[in-house]
């Protein structure tokens, strides 16, 4: 008898360990990836100061798909781009045949983005930046740029979900503190020798890590977010930031896994130092590395069950400029105030309102009784995802902006009545016409206790 416990004890603690095929059973995913960066230079998105388009590469771009299926059949799919991000015109109907392809609804489907600052100007993204000031040639590029992007990703889900096979999903979260509050920092007095926890401001240092093992226990897939800006880079060379070199590193200590990493609420994080190449691959590491730490500490498994919410809101714009307001913009000296303004005025002249309101994306994703997921649109300050674990399930809440539609940056009620970039400056690039009406924040978190 005691021999007979011993070894139902042991094949009970084998079931335990991650990636036991026994432990298959229910999930199955599928994932793949190609290479999106750009096949001739063209202008790079991020930075208005550029002047030329890109003139090298020193890291690839990946467009990235996993489908998850769970034990009732329901089917999700998550794409990450290593790209600054994407408009909604681009984006939901791309999300749209995606969904209709798998026959799934639309919020089984959600597109992440790194907000690389060293990949190429996407479809009408920060247009007044960009699109709009572009030469013919340039404005051509980017247009072709997305009709291939478009088509990648629908080849990229098919593959992953052609390659759908039994595995294990588990999750777990690691910690790395190269992120700052660039708000509450000046960043010509930070240095690489600092404590970072020491420095001023919200930030979350927090990696949540969701991994994915086949039958055999071997890792293929591994999902991991950080909420820090890509912006260590400035130059004219492509590149995916530290998430290129954290999810390159990734895959070289696991051959044959594939790593996609989703941006937090770090739109007024950023990393600092910054700059240098060999920062970038510093910060790559040491998100890497946090990764792995909390692989080897072990995972939880989630229960096979999947189940998903998708809105869009009206998100409140603050008091609408007048057509002379608008007028006087245009002919303001810089230069994006001026296409911001020239751009509204023929809509107006057209026969348009100015909007009042923006379509703002929302999603949830509920994996197992483990996880909860929110995705939301734009450059999401980091008092977002701090109030939601405070009010959630704290490092199982897990909180991705950049998501879906990248439309302007999403201030908190705090920042934005501190002002500032990311309080109001940043919507000239945007192309809004206006700041954000005070009260987004409490719609937002009204709107995702709702879908939830």
């Amino acid at each position: 008898m005691r021999v007979l416990s011993a070894i139902a004890l042991a094949i009970v603690s084998s079931l335990l360990l991650p990636g036991n095929s026994a432990a298959a059973d229910g999930w199955r995913v599928g994932v793949a990836k190609s290479v999106i960066t750009p096949k001739q230079p063209m202008w790079m998105a991020g930075y208005a100061s550029r002047n030329r388009p890109a003139e090298g590469k020193a890291t690839e771009l990946w467009a990235k798909a996993i489908v998850f299926e769970d034990a009732g059949k329901k089917r999700a799919v998550l794409v990450t781009l290593d790209l600054i991000g994407v408009d909604r015109d681009l984006a939901l109907p791309l999300r749209q045949r995606i969904a209709e392809k798998l026959g799934q609804e639309l919020a089984h489907v959600m597109i992440c983005t790194s907000h690389t600052h060293s990949g190429p100007v996407v479809a009408k993204n920060l247009r007044p930046m960009h699109y709009l000031v572009l030469d013919k040639n340039q404005r051509q590029l980017v247009d072709e740029y997305a009709r291939s992007l478009e088509q990648t990703v629908l080849q990229l889900v098919e593959q992953a979900e052609q390659r759908l096979a039994p595995a294990r999903l588990s999750y777990t979260s690691g910690t790395s503190t190269f992120a700052v509050n660039r708000r509450a920092n000046k960043e010509a007095e930070v240095t690489a020798e600092q404590n970072k926890t020491e420095l001023q401001g919200p930030r979350d240092h927090d990696v949540p890590v969701l991994a994915a093992h086949d039958e055999k226990g071997k890792l293929i897939a591994v999902v991991f977010g950080y909420a820090c800006h890509a912006t260590v880079l400035d130059g004219y060379q492509w590149s995916g930031d530290y998430p290129a070199h954290a999810q390159r590193s990734l895959e070289q200590q696991y051959p044959g896994a594939t790593a996609l990493f989703w941006a937090g609420c770090g739109g007024d994080q950023n990393p600092l130092p910054r700059r240098k190449q060999e920062l970038a691959e510093k910060y790559g590491e040491q998100l890497a590395e946090a990764v792995q730490q909390a692989l080897k500490q072990g995972t939880q498994p989630v229960e096979p069950q999947f189940d998903a919410s998708y809105g869009e809101i009206d998100l409140p714009l603050a008091k609408l400029p007048s057509r002379d307001e608008l007028v006087s913009q245009s002919r303001d000296t810089n230069i994006y105030v001026a296409t911001r303004a020239k751009h509204l005025l023929q809509d107006l002249d057209a026969g348009k309102s100015l909007p009042q309101t923006y379509p703002y994306p929302i999603g949830i994703w509920r994996l197992g009784r483990e996880i909860d997921w929110t995705f939301l649109g734009g450059e999401v300050v980091v008092d977002y995802a701090l109030r939601l674990k405070s009010e959630g399930r704290e490092k199982q809440t897990w909180v991705a902006a950049y998501a879906n539609d990248v439309m302007a940056y999403i201030p908190s009620r705090r920042v934005l009545t501190e002002g500032g970039y990311e309080g109001g400056g940043a919507m000239v690039y945007y192309g809004l016409p206006t700041v954000w009406d005070e009260k987004v924040e409490a719609v937002i978190f009204e709107a995702v206790a709702e879908l939830k």
